[in-house]
């Protein structure tokens, strides 16, 4: 038949599943990029909090009012925002033995994305400890001190053996093939 393609399918079938893949590429695309925008709308959030301390409803409010925020993932906005502010005194002590200088000296900015790691790597498994440690690397370069991406790693980057023990592990068997 002259018009299968060299698979042995039509070309409309493949074509088809072309589009299909690409449709699922493209809306992976947009859930990550949804994500990013809530962890991106969460810092300025847990900043609010941190600096302000204004009370949640408010920050929220404010939040959700703000340019852009309907393309964010409102859920995992919620997730992030609330549940770093509930968890604050849990994820300090988390992640205290890792600072090298006293929480006075951490930047509100460092101070949230810390959160907000180590809210990720206890609550969101779907989302792998590496792809966490790279979102809040972006978000510290966007929104942090100039070296604050650096810092952000070295401290995420010892939380997530501690929070994501197996994963960890595994991901290390596999470079040791």
């Amino acid at each position: 038949m002259q018009n299968e393609s060299i698979a042995g399918k039509k070309p409309a079938q493949a074509a088809s599943k072309s589009i299909a893949k690409r449709n699922e590429f493209i809306t992976k695309t947009a859930m990550r990029a949804a994500r990013t925008r809530a962890r991106e709308f969460a810092v300025q959030a847990l900043y609010q909090h941190l600096v302000g301390r204004q009370p949640v409803d408010e920050i929220d409010e404010f939040t959700r009012n703000l340019q852009g925020f309907s393309k964010a993932d409102s859920v995992h906005f919620d997730a992030l925002f609330r549940g770093c502010v509930e968890s604050s005194k849990e994820f300090d002590a988390l992640i205290e033995p890792h600072l090298d200088r006293p929480w006075g000296e951490i930047s509100p900015i460092e101070h949230a994305l810390l959160w907000m790691g180590a809210y990720e790597f206890k609550h969101c498994l779907d989302v792998p400890w590496r792809v966490i440690i790279n979102e809040y690397i972006e978000q510290a370069k966007a929104f942090g001190g100039t070296d604050g991406f650096k810092y952000i790693n070295g401290i995420l980057n010892k939380l997530a053996p501690q929070l994501r023990a197996a994963e960890v592990a595994a991901d290390a068997a596999l470079l040791e093939r």
